[in-house]
């Protein structure tokens, strides 16, 4: 599972179980998201939890970390055996805003941010699985 947690919204994906593909999930409001994740834990095998990390171009963590921080102290406090790893996030929005436009997708639902949540959680988990594929 990847989220591309946000201040308002949280984008989840998954993966197959070979592993092989990433599929976007859904987007939620930020405050739903531990009822969802008690849910989905409770339901479905997850292996490991992949968090995006905004990070800048000269390699520090931007300020969105100050709430995306907390959000991984309370993660591994609530779900201290879920394996949790934190990727890169740099340009996941810009690549899901060109994915919609290669995809065809009206001017009107490129701007709908629910949409490029859940595609930028999907590239970060694709990105992910490729690199373990890879190493």
């Amino acid at each position: 599972m990847a989220i591309d947690y946000g201040k308002k919204r949280v984008g989840i994906a998954v993966t197959d179980p070979l592993q092989l593909i990433a599929t976007r999930l859904t987007t939620l409001p930020a405050h739903e998201i531990w009822t969802f994740l008690k849910d989905y834990f409770s339901k479905e095998n997850v292996e490991k939890v992949i968090v995006g990390y905004p990070m800048q171009m000269n390699n520090q963590p931007s300020e969105a970390v100050l709430y995306i921080n907390p959000f991984l102290k309370k993660f591994q406090k609530d779900y201290p055996d879920m394996p949790l790893e934190q990727v890169d996030e740099r340009f996941t929005s810009k690549m899901a805003f060109q994915t919609m436009i290669d995809a065809g997708l009206k001017k009107k639902d490129r701007q709908n941010k629910e949409t490029i949540d859940g595609i930028s959680a999907t590239i970060i988990l694709q990105s992910y699985l490729e690199q373990k594929k890879y190493h």
